[in-house]
């Protein structure tokens, strides 16, 4: 029995470090990009002529609008406000020479998906991102505490996405060829207390991207989930930037990247690094009563300051 023991634990310690090992071989591969352009100029524009991103009046659909089209792909703006997407679509013309189309929708309604397919009708789309999300409350809070929107996030951050790539990955199919990008959040990896309905929606996400790269890979299709952690962008309050966190700009380069990694990526070396040292942190400490309450009560006083500054 002992010596039972022994080889188990043995093969155990071995199972464990094999399994360590990997998890590092695969952050060394985010080093790549910041020695070599890990994907050849003419990856994106080879999969089609046109780029469509929802949400991209403003933050990172904004940014990825920009990237995409200096990487020679004419773009779909799809956003609910019209004068952001027109002085987004002029300096994109202006600054690349691209052209731009300009589709208004207002995601967290359902009846604007005719309109949309109307838009894109006769275009080659080879890449969407689906990027269009919305909080429950700015700040944290508990579930019965929150604002009454269930319907319009759900609508805004799960039937955007599915609808959006029903429509387009027909078309990729058929062409055999496509890149579809549905940015999730960290958020959605692990069970997240006081962003419960938005954490639950971006798990969606990410459970959906795997599904449909599992079912599509051999299609010649590349379907990715994102799952950053923090982004500067309008939804976070514009947060100052720094080695985690990116402003929208950088993190679309750097994601870009990274469309070769797998179903699902964080998009960024510093992301997947502390993403790995977060799923460290038993979850017991994560759920715990202390944590949420130390967590509220450090947003309302910063919100009370913020409003005493103002």
């Amino acid at each position: 029995m002992g010596e039972f023991l022994q080889q188990f634990l043995a093969c155990l310690g071995g199972f464990t470090c094999l399994v360590f090992l990997v998890k590092c071989v695969r952050l060394l591969k985010y080093f790549s990009p910041l020695v070599w352009r890990t994907v050849p100029e003419s990856f994106f524009r080879s999969m089609g002529e046109w780029a469509v991103i929802t949400g991209s009046g403003d933050g990172i659909g904004k940014a990825y609008s920009f990237e995409l089209a200096r990487r020679g792909l004419n773009i779909v703006l799809i956003s609910r406000t019209l004068t952001k997407m027109q002085k987004v679509a002029s300096e994109i013309e202006q600054s690349t020479g691209r052209k731009v189309k300009i589709i208004q929708a207002d995601f967290t309604r359902r009846n604007v998906y005719n309109d949309i397919e109307d838009g894109l009708q006769g275009l080659e789309i080879g890449i969407l991102v689906n990027n269009v999300g919305m909080l429950s409350s700015p700040s944290p809070t508990r579930f019965l505490n929150g604002p009454e929107n269930d319907g319009d996030l759900i609508n805004c951050n799960i039937f955007s996405v599915t609808k959006m790539t029903r429509m387009i990955l027909k078309q990729m199919v058929s062409r055999q060829k496509g890149l579809i990008l549905n940015v999730s959040s960290a958020v959605g990896t692990f069970v997240c207390p006081l962003y419960a309905v938005y954490s639950a929606s971006k798990a969606f996400v990410c459970m959906f991207s795997k599904a449909l790269q599992a079912e599509y890979k051999g299609k010649g299709i590349i379907i990715q989930a994102l799952t950053p952690l923090g982004v500067s962008t309008q939804m976070t309050n514009w947060v100052e930037t720094n080695l985690f966190m990116k402003s929208a700009e950088d993190f679309a380069r750097q994601s870009l990247e990274c469309v070769t990694f797998g179903d699902e990526t964080c998009g960024s070396l510093s992301h997947e690094f502390l993403a790995k040292i977060i799923k460290c942190i038993p979850e017991w400490i994560i759920h715990s009563d202390w944590l949420q309450e130390t967590m509220l009560v450090r947003f309302t006083e910063k919100e009370k300051k913020n409003g005493k500054s103002t």
